[in-house]
């Protein structure tokens, strides 16, 4: 038959175009009218009662300091320094992003001194014991929820400068320097990073060389890679820096170490033989004043060296009790240790923050109607909404207890320690930090066009915390670091015939668990399952990253060369790691819990952490840990935890203790906030 004509295609339309008029004039269907103005319904509304006590959560999340955090938290919110506002009849206090550079670092220092006067910084660098340290950790995560410019100048002047002077320096450095540090009287900066060199500190190329007829050393910048870069500080405040530099004694490089430097008199004029500019305006931390610094032969004076590892005698004689040069730049990095448990902490809480903010929103904004002229449904009881915000929800309560676990080490540390906590930091602070900035982009996603808005806070904070995936470390050479320092346990474990002690690795001492062919949901729901799969994929990974670097090396490959070869594994190995020790500091929280509806939610939480890992990580199909029948059960069982969890969101996030002036007017009545009547004088 051939094709009809074009009269009889034109004839066939107009057919079916008089049958669809027909039919709107007889149809008996309810046509569809005008839906009322949609008027805003709180998100308890839309959630039951909590069923487990808001403030125990609390207690656990937190872990520690609630009182002091409350007591910063009220500090703020009522000073006019902090930006009140109102939207929707309710204050909110964060910073005025619409300001130029200039003036949100002025605002930034304003802050800190006010902060100052009420005694905030009280013994943060004079103070010692855990709780003077975990009162300092408690209070900068405050800071840091209120603006992370701020919670960064605070981090370079007390963690970083302070720091290096309380682990670097000896008596004669605390007396000088620790008191007019802790009062602002100096403010410091860190000069580590370069232009030339970031994670690569041992290659940095600042020189420094000791005059014995005076008694001094002299820096000097020698290229222009080794100007000093992102030194936050630098550019407006600081008085004087630690000077990271290579140390050439009598024309012999001794590796590098660590200086007092004056870049800037009292009056705040640029010290002689200094070179000062600014980095100019970034994606994000524009309150921190971030700058270069060049040094042309500065003299400082013998005493400014930091000598707790090593010393030069006034005759110019290198002293230092650790001979191996590797374990003396090893110890030389120790202030980036307080820095990376600082940034893992401040991630979480920025998560919080975000999920605080997207959860209650969407307990309260609806979109589409399932059935004529019904109501629209709330966007948290889509499934595909829950699947966006429940696991990382979930998520971020595994990464509070880890994050818990990370400081109390380190405040706790001994000599026999630093190794676990350097491994951990590093691990943490990748994990902790890739996980914000993935729950910040879900969050903006997830608050819609809303979500773009500075003053609703999720969106802007993608640019500002997105700094923390590569300062004090990038998170990709960290996991490195991680898998060689488990390598070598390894191999210093084959080699000496021991059992394994440390790094949680003990469980590799036990018989290799099996994990069932099916998995049921009581299965998968199992804290022995959980811990028994994530042990196998970190003992499987870690002999096959050991085997295939001795491989490698027995085909004529150096051992450095054969790590860069084995990348892949060894970045499997370090999330192994990560996912491990976390879902251990998860069971030790609920393990102190009593039975009951708190432990009850703490387990779906936990479930939720882990299935999601083991759906969404590749490794467990690639290397055989899970079969796909397995895989599509856990796709499944995720979605049963969503509908479960869905009826705990807004307690979950209430949990979070954080301030309503806090969040944003997306998280309350937003048709208020944005209503004519918000525009008018």
């Amino acid at each position: 038959m051939g094709s009809p004509s074009p009269a009889d295609q034109v004839s066939r339309r107009a057919q079916v175009l008089a049958g669809h008029l027909r039919g709107l004039q007889t149809s008996t269907e309810p046509s569809l009218s005008p839906s009322p103005c949609l008027q805003y319904s709180p998100p308890e509304l839309a959630s039951p009662p909590p069923d487990f006590n808001l403030s125990d959560m609390r207690k656990l999340m937190d872990g520690h300091n609630l009182q002091d955090r409350d007591w910063l938290f009220g500090l703020m919110i009522q000073s006019k320094l902090f930006n009140p506002r109102v939207a929707g009849g309710r204050v909110f206090v964060s910073p005025d992003y619409s300001q130029s550079m200039e003036q949100q670092r002025e605002m930034t220092m304003k802050r800190i001194h006010y902060l100052l006067d009420c005694g905030v910084f009280q013994e943060w660098l004079t103070g010692r014991g855990p709780e003077v340290e975990m009162r300092k950790f408690a209070l900068h995560e405050v800071i840091g929820m209120y603006d992370h410019s701020l919670a960064v100048k605070l981090g370079v002047h007390y963690f970083l400068w302070g720091g290096a002077i309380q682990f670097f320096g000896t008596k004669r450095h605390h007396d000088k320097w620790l008191r007019d540090t802790e009062n602002y009287v100096i403010k410091g900066c860190f000069a580590m990073t370069e232009l030339g060199h970031g994670s690569n500190v041992r290659g940095i190329e600042t020189v420094t060389t000791y005059d014995s007829k005076t008694g001094e050393f002299v820096i000097n910048s020698p290229c222009e890679s080794a100007q000093k870069y992102w030194i936050g500080g630098a550019a407006n405040h600081a008085t004087h820096t630690i000077v990271f530099s290579q140390l050439n004694i009598n024309g012999k490089s001794e590796g590098v170490h660590a200086f007092i430097a004056q870049i800037r008199d009292t009056d705040g004029n640029i010290c002689p033989n200094v070179r000062v500019a600014d980095c100019g305006h970034k994606i994000g931390l524009n309150g921190v004043d971030n700058g270069r610094i060049w040094f042309d032969n500065v003299r400082i004076p013998r005493e400014n060296l930091l000598n707790s590892v090593a010393d030069v005698s006034p005759d110019g004689q290198y002293l230092s009790a650790i001979k191996d040069p590797d374990q003396r730049f090893a110890a030389f990095l120790a202030p980036l240790t307080s820095g990376r448990v600082t940034i893992a902490s401040s991630a979480v809480y920025s998560s919080k923050m975000s999920l605080a903010i997207a959860i209650r929103y969407s307990l309260t904004r609806r979109a589409f109607s399932l059935t004529p002229n019904q109501p629209e449904v709330l966007l948290l009881d889509y499934p595909s909404h829950q699947r966006r915000l429940l696991p990382l929800l979930a998520k971020t309560y595994a990464m509070s207890f880890a994050a818990n676990y990370l400081k109390m080490i380190y405040v706790k540390r001994t000599p026999e320690s630093n190794k676990t906590i350097h491994v951990v930091s590093s691990a943490f602070k990748a994990i902790l930090t890739w996980h914000n900035m993935r729950t910040l982009q879900e969050c903006r996603e997830a608050c819609g066009g809303q979500g773009l808005k500075t003053e609703n806070r999720i969106g802007h904070m993608k640019g500002e915390y997105d700094v923390q995936s590569t300062f004090e470390g990038d998170n990709n050479v960290l996991m490195q670091q991680v898998s060689k320092a488990l390598l070598a346990e390894y191999i210093a474990v084959q080699k000496r015939n021991r059992p394994f002690k440390g790094l949680g690795l003990e469980h590799l001492n036990k018989s290799c668990p099996d994990v069932p062919s099916q998995l049921t949901s009581s299965t998968l729901r199992s804290s022995q399952f959980q811990t028994d799969i994530f042990c196998l994929r970190e003992r499987d990974l870690l002999i096959r990253f050991a085997a295939e670097i001795s491989q490698l090396q027995a085909q004529g490959l150096s051992r450095e060369y054969a790590l860069l070869q084995s990348y892949q594994l060894a970045e499997d190995l370090g999330r192994a790691f990560s996912d491990r020790a976390i879902l251990q500091t998860f069971l030790d929280a609920e393990a102190a819990v009593s039975s009951g509806p708190l432990k009850s939610v703490l387990s779906l939480l936990r479930s939720m952490h882990v299935l999601i890992i083991l759906e969404e990580d590749a490794s467990f199909l690639r290397y055989g840990y899970l079969s796909p029948d397995n895989a599509a059960a856990i796709r499944k069982e995720v979605t049963i935890l969503c509908s479960e969890l869905r009826p705990h969101a807004l307690a979950l996030v209430s949990s979070f203790g954080i301030p309503d002036a806090f969040l944003s007017p997306i998280a309350f009545n937003w048709i208020d906030a944005n209503s004519w009547s918000s525009v008018q004088p």
